[in-house]
């Protein structure tokens, strides 16, 4: 019997382990060439690991929410029943960065479990108990979790993927096809006013558990300090709506956020402080003077920062065109590492969902976010006269072991200065 090992690849530098976040196969599986096998995640990004072989899953190597280390056993392929070996052992560096194939490597750390024996099916052993594991659709985990909060079973999801995989897309044409989901009846014993002691425990894994320990990293190191202050948009609503109207058909639309980076691109040119990472094991604080922006993206997976670069040298079409292109992959899940890291300070925001305010956390180890609460319009007295006014808070929040409170207070009231003058953005 041919076994072919597939081994955690090496996927950057300084990587050690990755955490086993889906199985798309089980033991006993058919699966073909260049088939995804399984989803894994370092940092912040999620890869896919297809197979460089076709033939039957003999055993996994990991079960969901368990860290492998790279270079161990992650799967065992029989190639008797599947096709031919692959014609060479070790596939190339570029293949194993893209997450292809692992190459060959150590054997399994002191903290992996190694993989079970490999089975031996005679003439006897039945096949018939691996059919349903044959059956099991292939989707991503973004796509299962919009499928259960749809209520779509994926088995009955035509796919449209490689190998079978089914898309987004794919839900939204089911979606389309089915008609509106209807619930089926509650049963007597959990209506209203019934007692019932159900409970759901949930396994947090991948980027829900990268997100938990990141939030309590944050809170532990950190002592925030949080200001807000209303800002008077409509002037700027005025040149936005203006702006976009011109150029509808030839630039990208622009949305608050360009204009608010452009605000703060000036304002942290008076408040390098602001614009910072602050290592405080070895107490040092950075100061940059590029602008790397990190935008906070909401993903089905959960809350991604993709990380706008040198925010400074563009204008404001070509920061929106950045944005929306970075929000894209984000929320698709083919943002690379490179553009999850290195922010200098984020921005949040709710959008409709903003609220009066919020106390947002700090993207460790950087010392501010600026959080953008909705915009709203109230009565304002201007020159002695109530007139309506479009108005929004910025809930902003800061280190305070490095950035005094008169110093977040002044780096805020300069942005506001920016944007309820918008003119002065265009002021060097």
């Amino acid at each position: 019997m041919g076994v072919h090992v597939i081994r955690v690849p090496d996927l950057g530098e300084g990587i050690a382990e990755v955490e086993l976040v889906a199985w798309r196969v089980a033991p006993g599986d058919l699966i073909a060439e260049d088939q995804v096998l399984a989803d894994v995640m370092t940092e912040k990004a999620t890869v896919e690991i297809p197979s460089p072989v076709a033939g039957i899953v003999l055993a996994l190597g990991g079960e969901v929410g368990q860290s492998l280390a790279v270079g161990s056993e992650m799967i065992r392929i029989d190639l008797e029943r599947g096709g031919p070996a692959p014609t060479t052992a070790t596939p190339t560096a570029d293949r194993a960065v893209e997450a292809v194939a692992a190459p060959p490597g150590p054997g399994p750390s002191a903290a992996t479990s190694p993989l079970p024996p490999i089975p031996v099916r005679t003439a006897s052993t039945p096949m018939a108990t691996t059919t349903a594991a044959r059956q099991r659709p292939i989707a991503s985990p973004a796509v299962r979790a919009r499928a259960w909060e749809l209520g779509i079973d994926l088995k009955d999801v035509h796919p449209t993927g490689t190998a079978g995989r089914i898309m987004q897309a794919d839900l939204d044409a089911h979606r389309a096809h089915a008609g509106p989901r209807t619930l089926p009846p509650t049963p007597a014993s959990t209506r209203a006013g019934s007692a019932s002691d159900a409970t759901q425990v949930v396994k947090i894994i991948g980027l829900r558990r990268r997100i938990a320990q990141k939030m309590q990293e944050s809170k532990r190191r950190i002592p925030h300090f949080t200001y807000v202050e209303e800002v008077d948009v409509s002037e700027l609503e005025g040149l936005r709506a203006q702006l976009n109207a011109k150029w509808n058909a030839q630039r990208p639309h622009l949305t608050l956020l360009p204009f608010l980076i452009q605000a703060i691109v000036l304002a942290v040119r008076e408040f390098p402080q602001v614009n910072a990472r602050f290592d405080d094991d070895a107490g040092t604080l950075t100061q940059h003077e590029a602008v790397h922006v990190g935008i906070a993206t909401q993903t089905d997976l959960g809350l991604m920062v993709p990380v706008l670069r040198d925010a400074q040298a563009r204008d404001l079409w070509a920061n929106a065109t950045k944005i929306k292109r970075l929000a894209e992959a984000a929320r698709s899940g083919k943002a690379v590492r490179d553009e999850l890291a290195g922010a200098t300070l984020t921005i949040t925001s709710l959008g409709r969902l903003g609220g009066i305010m919020s106390t947002p956390v700090i993207n460790h180890p950087e010392v501010a976010i600026i959080g953008i609460n909705r915009i709203v319009q109230r009565p304002v007295i201007l020159d002695g006269a109530i007139v309506a006014r479009k108005v929004m808070n910025l809930s902003s929040s800061f280190d305070h072991r490095v950035v005094d409170g008169a110093i977040a207070a002044a780096f805020v009231q300069r942005l506001r200065a920016c944007l309820e003058y918008p003119a002065t953005l265009f002021i060097e």
